[in-house]
């Protein structure tokens, strides 16, 4: 089934040249169903590539999706076209009174800041507490992760010696592998990182009701799951397109950064060479299964997420 978005996006274009049906206004209200709301909480400064990421793999799945993009409103993005925020973003006093089957949260480029001094912490601090009663299951992506695991459950953060950059190989932890969301997973799979931070499984481990679901030997927790909510907390990139890593290691050292090569990234070690995306195939089936369970599991009204208890 297709995914509905603004008719006037610049993303749409992109997106219909790969394949990805998009559904009109008038067309989505023929259909005799409900579709499912998801509301994408975009903190990525490229926001037109993250756009497409993440409409990519929701409209893969084989339900209606209504795709609501969400911006801060105490942050002003830079690098994006005038008006473009103003046009296609909603700001939580927007959809204070909305309802939504699932929200996404996404990484943003600021994780060595602690988390009170970056500027639009409190406002999105108050975006968490608003979706715990209007939202029915939250995915936090890499800092987007971080920053819910730390407001909803005291899980600090800790600074790495160094950039954790690559490709890296995935395994399932046993409970992992009952988890719905990793349904028809390998037990090692490839999965991008790009994090100056991570969180230790000791303290992910005080919290009774966070579960593990995956890790690497090299980098770490990748994959943390809320038993009681359902929440998920992925703390690495699956929506990365195949030359993401390539780009960010060009601006790295266009900064002056000393970030070595991606681990496991471009055949033969060389930079020449155009990498390829041997992780795709899971993304796909991560967000087709987190879908699945939004479709199993929400109200048909989602007015009724208000009276939950969590």
């Amino acid at each position: 089934m297709p995914i509905k978005i603004p008719s006037e996006l610049p993303a749409r274009k992109e997106l219909e040249s790969e394949g990805v049906e998009i559904i009109g206004q008038e067309s989505a209200l023929e259909q005799d169903i409900r579709p499912l709301k998801i509301v994408l909480l975009n903190l990525m400064p490229k926001k037109h590539e993250t756009e497409i990421q993440y409409a990519r793999l929701l409209g893969n799945t084989p339900l209606q999706i209504e795709l609501t993009l969400m911006t801060t409103a105490s942050y002003e993005p830079r690098n994006v076209p005038p008006g473009h925020m103003d046009q296609f973003y909603r700001r939580l006093d927007d959809i204070s009174d909305d309802f939504f089957d699932g929200m996404i949260f996404t990484g943003a480029p600021i994780e060595r800041l602690p988390f009170e001094d970056v500027d639009y912490w409190p406002e999105l601090t108050e975006i968490i507490d608003w979706s715990s009663s209007n939202v029915a299951r939250r995915l936090g992506v890499c800092w987007g992760a971080q920053a819910l695991m730390y407001h909803l459950h005291e899980v600090p953060k800790y600074e790495l010696p160094q950039k954790l950059f690559g490709v890296f190989d995935h395994a399932m932890e046993t409970d992992g592998r009952r988890a719905g969301v990793l349904a028809g997973f390998t037990n090692r799979f490839p999965m991008p990182v790009s994090r100056y931070t991570g969180n230790l499984p000791e303290a992910i481990d005080a919290v009774p009701r966070l579960e593990v679901l995956s890790r690497s030997l090299e980098a770490g927790i990748a994959m943390v799951r809320d038993s009681a909510t359902q929440d998920l907390f992925v703390l690495n990139h699956l929506e990365y397109d195949a030359e993401t890593l390539a780009e960010e290691y060009a601006r790295d050292h266009e900064a002056g950064l000393s970030t070595a090569l991606p681990a496991n990234y471009f055949p033969e070690d060389n930079p020449d060479l155009p990498p390829v995306n041997r992780w795709r195939p899971y993304a796909f089936l991560l967000v087709a299964n987190w879908i699945k369970d939004l479709y199993r599991h929400n109200p048909f009204d989602l007015s009724e997420l208000a009276q939950r208890k969590l």
